[in-house]
């Protein structure tokens, strides 16, 4: 289904910040940030694996869809991201990794972005972890398009990482709002691949 909004000047015209969205930033003295383009309840648990995997030590960003419902109307594709707290902070960045949700019940990391180095380095270590991990058949969903958010930090190449909603469902007690407050141990073990593959 086609995206609502083209950009986020367009959405910004139509939803109110503080009750249809909000924007979550945090920078620190980083090379790294960790982003979350379609957090909250637009691709539920995405805003809470970026801050863990972002801890205190890389930058951290989410855009949160917090309607009560109908959240996938704020999703604006990785192509045409242009939120400007997001924009700052990822060409302000040496490398991105972003967090997406992709819709599957089976439970999988697929990885994408042009990044191919970082993303070697974090599928080796999610599969010494018990992670199952592949490329995603539907190329949209590979982060290769050099306008691809995940890809606009100074290397213009970053890594994409999509969780399905089986993997997401493993990482909390549930994917509401309230669910997400509960993380499970199997999260943990995804943050702590991710983090040492980003060193």
């Amino acid at each position: 289904m086609p995206d609502k909004y083209p950009n986020f000047a367009a959405l910004e015209k139509k939803e109110q910040r503080g009750v249809d969205f909000r924007v979550q930033s945090r920078v620190v003295r980083s090379r790294i940030a960790v982003i979350a383009p379609h957090g909250g309840s637009i691709e539920p648990g995405t805003s809470e694996i970026a801050m863990a995997i972002a801890g205190r030590d890389f930058s951290f960003y989410a855009f949160e869809g917090t309607k009560v419902r109908h959240n996938g109307c704020l999703h604006i594709t990785s192509t045409r991201f242009d939120e400007p707290t997001c924009l700052a902070l990822v060409t302000a960045a040496e490398r991105v990794v972003a967090i997406h949700g992709e819709n599957s019940d089976a439970r999988v990391v697929f990885l994408g972005g042009l990044d191919k180095a970082g993303m070697n380095r974090v599928r080796n270590a999610l599969v010494q972890r018990g992670f199952y991990v592949k490329t995603h058949g539907n190329p949209r969903l590979q982060g290769i398009d050099s306008l691809n958010i995940c890809n606009r930090g100074k290397a213009q190449a970053g890594v994409q990482v999509e969780l399905s909603k089986g993997l997401r469902r493993l990482f909390f007690r549930s994917l509401s709002a309230k669910g997400r407050k509960q993380p499970k141990r199997r999260l943990w073990e995804f943050v702590s691949g991710v983090r040492e593959a980003l060193g």
